[in-house]
């Protein structure tokens, strides 16, 4: 070793004290604003099925219908990629992935829906049959990996049949079993910061009423008008929700028709890529950046459905739709219809397919402290082991695959991908 420098320092340890204690709130702000990213499985899609519709056969009657499609529309690996433009190399995996998904676990959340979907005529008994349905279904292994509810909202004309509706399913849910792990609650037409606080106040009381750990009840905030996005004083509404969910909030939706109809985009131009849906959901992502929040995309209306050149066109728009999503780090949207989810996973198996083999050797040379053409950081780390391990959780990507390329464990993945706020040792010791 060299010669050891002389080290000096000029200032009493009386200042970084002082410092730090001028910033103890500051860093209590952090750790319950900005907790970052639970580290769960985020669902690549959700998908709303009418409460009055929905049944114990729903799952898998979506995976047969669109199974259906695909052996009428698309028999095989090259006539699907030759609909989607996927290359030769990515052609027979994809599609076998897409088959195999959809006859495995067709469906990754499920919202049996109360709101614009609703046309029963007894909301009490059917919030009751889902309850049931759904508790069943977790019961005996046929459940989706997440499925829950979405009420009215909390504007005055529907609000008590809102929490009315809430009351019975989640009433429903205990007297069948219990709360899945894999519940989940969807808030629609938010305006008011003030709404997810009554809505905080009913979870609350629920839980009080059956002795439930607080907390225990979280739920999405459904972005569909525009002043959920920019208040009347010019703040950013939609970061005002997430502090008054007070910990709650799991995810901010994006609800394409409603709030492009909100804003005056007229029907024939009512998209996920157009401008004013790009604005609302680069703002949603900058508001829930670091809170644990997950941000999703909404939907195409138009349906494969007809003609095989009509649903060909319409796979390739909703392919291009979902492809484009995930370029941007919006990784859930919404699927209406069981013609979406062949085309669905194939963007999302696609995605990771397609980039798999560079990002695996990029996070193996990082944590290897090998040189390379890139040089990457800790935070380019943190994306690369989030984006396999997504990749991992949708099926896109096998385990021995990854192990192969990168030399790691799924808990070195988790390591790398979620260190705490100001906690880098995981992904820099280097």
């Amino acid at each position: 070793m060299g010669q050891q420098e002389k080290v000096s320092t000029s200032l009493a340890g009386a200042v970084s004290e002082g410092i730090s204690a001028s910033l103890a709130a500051v860093d209590a702000e952090l750790d319950r604003r900005y907790p970052g990213d639970p580290g769960t499985r985020q669902p690549v899609h959700t998908v709303y099925v009418p409460g009055n519709v929905f049944d114990a056969g729903t799952i898998r009657s979506w995976g047969d219908q669109a199974l259906a499609a695909l052996d009428e529309h698309a028999p095989d690996a090259a006539s699907f990629a030759a609909v989607l433009g996927l290359s030769d190399e990515l052609a027979e995996d994809v599609y076998g992935r897409v088959r195999a998904k959809l006859e495995r676990e067709p469906i990754e959340d499920l919202r049996v829906d109360f709101e614009d979907g609703y046309a029963g005529r007894d909301e009490d008994q059917d919030a009751a049959r889902a309850a049931r349905l759904i508790s069943e279904a977790y019961a005996n292994g046929t459940a989706a990996p997440y499925m829950g509810i979405r009420m009215k909202c909390m504007e005055a004309a529907v609000r008590d049949r809102g929490i009315r509706t809430t009351d019975v399913f989640l009433t429903g849910l205990l007297e069948n079993g219990g709360l899945p792990d894999g519940l989940v609650l969807t808030l629609p037409k938010v305006t008011y910061p003030e709404q997810v606080s009554a809505f905080v106040r009913l979870l609350e009381a629920f839980e009080k009423a059956h002795g439930l750990d607080a907390g225990r009840l979280g739920f999405e905030i459904q972005i569909e008008t525009s002043q959920s996005i920019l208040a009347s004083d010019g703040t950013a509404a939609v970061a005002r929700m997430i502090g008054a969910a007070e910990g709650r909030a799991t995810g901010l939706h994006y609800g394409t028709f409603d709030y492009s109809a909100c804003v005056g985009v007229s029907a024939a131009y009512q998209a996920s890529d157009h401008p004013a849906a790009d604005h609302a959901k680069a703002i949603m992502q900058v508001a829930a950046a670091g809170t644990g929040v997950r941000v999703s995309d909404g939907s195409t209306n138009v349906l494969p459905v007809g003609s095989t050149e009509h649903v060909h066109e319409a796979w390739r728009l909703h392919y291009g739709l979902t492809r484009r999503a995930l370029a941007r780090a919006y990784y859930q949207g919404w699927d209406m219809h069981p013609g979406h989810i062949p085309t669905r996973y194939a963007a999302v198996f696609a995605f990771y397919r397609e980039g798999f083999e560079t990002a695996a050797k990029r996070l193996s040379a990082y944590a290897n402290h090998v040189g390379g053409d890139v040089m990457d950081e800790p935070a380019t780390a943190k994306a690369l082991s989030s984006y396999l391990l997504r990749g991992l959780q949708c099926g896109a990507l096998d385990a021995a695959e990854v192990d192969a390329l990168t030399g790691m464990t799924r808990a070195d993945l988790d390591r790398f991908a979620a260190p705490r706020r100001g906690d880098l040792t995981a992904t820099t010791d280097r």
